[in-house]
């Protein structure tokens, strides 16, 4: 297996998120972008000229050139499952933004139709394979915190409706599109970040309690929201199939947190921004002295297990490598086990799926996705 081997990489929508993924292009001699596709001719011409990119005439030239390997799915998420779908028919893997499908049902029909095919079709989130993560990950293993029965995760993203959003825009100059965001709603947007995580740690989730609700009902005011009220705020409880319990939360509505705490029987792990590749893990230990076991008040810096810092995008909130996951489905495609294969994003998107329309009456929900063997090692 040649994993240095170079394939042809094909984009489909060049909006915002776009630019995400060429922040660290020039670090990936293996992924040549063939040429990009957008329903949107200005959008595309603009984007194409600032990377000096090619630009596809269609959609279907892209279905149509057997010289590209992957097309990586940046696409409004509505539209996620139907281009998904159409290029594995066509015989291309494929890359997704997040979520993979809108419903349990269409994620569950391109994973089966993509191994039907002996095709492989990944999702975002790419942080699984940034450093913070894995660096996490080797001291949930490596009993650093002892046994662990409870995590605490948050990924609130702030007041967003009280921010200019209106007046974000791309380094292309692409603009933040605020509508689509609050129809589709942020747990679909970035509940996966956490959920990624937590199952490649702990396992498939075997129950959900949730409760989601749109606290916000006016986000905008020049246009119609469609639906009028996509919940913008979720809580849950996630109990895993090795034992432990996750608390989440995912809102717009709160103050911007995207921490992490792993408790364990000898202490805490800490985590402070789950959307920094390069961020640190810490460790509080329990100190008994005397009769009294408390929280040591200082934080001892874990060794980084991925050694140096990895590129990833700069100015924002995301400091990322958005292309760690294309690569990763590159390599996948060269004969590379996945940590995190169609099956893996099956799961995430409909544990992801259960907390976005648990609503106001809250659910008890029993995810039916299985992950493959290999997917937690």
């Amino acid at each position: 297996m040649n994993n240095s081997e170079e394939m042809s990489v094909a984009i489909v929508g060049c909006g915002f998120v776009a630019d995400y993924y060429m922040a660290t292009i020039e670090h990936y001699p293996h992924i040549n972008i063939a040429g990009v596709f957008d329903i949107d001719a200005k959008r595309l011409k603009t984007f194409c000229d600032f990377y000096q990119l090619d630009a596809y005439e269609s959609f279907e030239a892209i279905l149509a050139n057997s010289n590209i390997n992957i097309v990586l799915n940046l696409t409004d998420p509505r539209s996620h499952y139907e281009v998904s779908k159409q290029c594995l028919e066509k015989g291309k893997n494929v890359y997704s933004e997040k979520p993979l499908a809108m419903s349990y049902e269409d994620a569950k029909e391109l994973v089966c139709l993509a191994e039907k095919k002996g095709l492989h079709i990944h999702s975002a989130p790419c942080s699984l394979f940034g450093n913070l993560a894995q660096t996490l990950k080797s001291a949930v293993s490596g009993k650093v915190c002892g046994d662990i029965r409870l995590v605490y995760a948050e990924l609130d993203d702030g007041m967003i409706h009280k921010q200019p959003y209106k007046m974000w825009v791309s380094k292309s100059g692409a603009p933040w599109p605020y509508k689509d965001e609050f129809e589709v709603g942020c747990t679909l947007e970035h509940a996966g970040y956490y959920l990624a995580w937590l199952v490649a740690m702990f396992g498939r989730v075997e129950k959900v309690i949730a409760f989601s609700d749109c606290l916000i009902k006016e986000k905008v005011h020049d246009q119609e929201l469609t639906p009028k009220y996509t919940a913008d705020t979720s809580l849950a409880t996630l109990v895993f199939s090795e034992g432990v319990v996750a608390r989440l939360s995912t809102t717009i509505v709160a103050p911007s947190k995207r921490s992490l705490q792993v408790i364990g029987e000898k202490g805490v792990l800490e985590v402070d921004d789950c959307w920094n590749n390069n961020g640190s893990v810490y460790f509080r230990r329990l100190i008994t002295i005397r009769r009294k076991t408390f929280l040591s008040p200082i934080r001892k810096k874990l060794k980084s297990v991925c050694g140096e810092k990895m590129p990833t995008t700069s100015g924002g909130k995301t400091k990322m490598d958005f292309l760690l996951g294309v690569d990763g489905l590159r390599k996948t495609v060269l004969g590379e086990k996945s940590k995190a294969d169609s099956q893996f994003a099956l799961h995430v998107n409909e544990v992801a799926l259960a907390l976005q329309y648990s609503g106001r009456d809250g659910v008890l929900y029993r995810p039916e996705s299985e992950l493959s063997s290999h997917c937690k090692k």
